[in-house]
């Protein structure tokens, strides 16, 4: 194959990826003027069953940092706006991919 081929495939993987990364940052991307108050935030945890140890904000999206009603510490990432449940992971997730939840506090498709 030759180099002319080459540099145009390059370029399209590159701006692929490089679109990918700037999507992934985006999902938080929310006026402060629509976010819902921490309160909010510590409310939805403890109606799923969470210790709260700590709630921050971390690019644009409040992250609960506690345990879920099993005990395991977890991190989840919550949009700011809906509280809706946008990625989540639990003291024995190591060996899984991390899981976006249905924005209740359950993983897509199947039982916690």
């Amino acid at each position: 194959m030759s180099m002319i081929r080459l540099i145009p495939a390059a370029l399209v993987a590159t701006l692929a990826l490089a679109g990918a990364a700037v999507a992934q940052d985006d999902r938080c991307s929310v006026p402060m003027s629509d976010w819902q108050p921490r309160e909010a935030v510590r409310k939805m945890a403890e109606a799923q069953g969470w210790k709260v140890a700590r709630i921050k904000i971390d690019d644009g999206c409040y992250e609960i940092h506690g345990f879920d009603a099993k005990g395991r510490r977890m991190d989840v990432e919550i949009n700011p706006a809906t509280l809706q449940i946008l990625h989540s992971e639990f003291e024995d997730d190591e060996d899984q991919d991390h899981r976006r939840g249905d924005g209740h506090g359950k993983p897509e498709g199947g039982e916690d």
